[in-house]
């Protein structure tokens, strides 16, 4: 069974970051640190993060925290929160369709206008736990991190 979708965070800050690294990053929206993002799953989803797996941080996410991401860090163009309005626009119902519609893949956060397609985290309430220096395998947070979402949610 693949993931749907991935959430990804952005755990390095932009010093002594190659460029190939910071390349891949733009691309997917993770221009500073703590940023996040959903990505649906595509084959080459994988790829590009396994490429940066030392800067970020992901799993596969779920609807419950997407609705959450989506109510308290969503903003659109002028950093505003959004409304009912928006999501009309965006063609859903409720927050719960898109919500929906992006933990299974099915909508792409960067194509939804006017939303901002990245979620500006703060760092971690009591901290990381673990080394943001080594990868989850080896008692790091870094690349597919299945403790990702509680990690987020002291993050929002």
């Amino acid at each position: 069974m693949m993931a749907n979708a991935y959430l990804v965070v952005r755990i390095k800050g932009q010093a002594d970051v190659p460029h190939w690294a910071t390349y891949t990053m733009n691309l997917l929206k993770l221009e500073k640190k703590y940023r996040a993002t959903i990505l649906p799953a595509k084959y080459n989803t994988l790829g590009m993060l396994n490429k940066i797996k030392h800067y970020i941080s992901w799993f596969e996410i779920d609807t419950a925290l997407t609705k959450e991401l989506l109510e308290k860090k969503a903003r659109k163009s002028g950093y505003k929160k959004i409304n009912a309005d928006d999501l009309k626009e965006l063609g859903f119902a409720t927050i719960d369709d898109l919500a929906t519609a992006l933990s299974e893949g099915k909508a792409v956060l960067s194509k939804l206008k006017p939303l901002k397609p990245w979620f500006a985290l703060a760092p971690p309430r009591h901290g990381f736990k673990r080394s943001t220096k080594k990868l989850y395998g080896q008692k790091g947070v870094l690349g597919q991190n299945n403790e990702l979402g509680t990690l987020v949610r002291n993050m929002i």
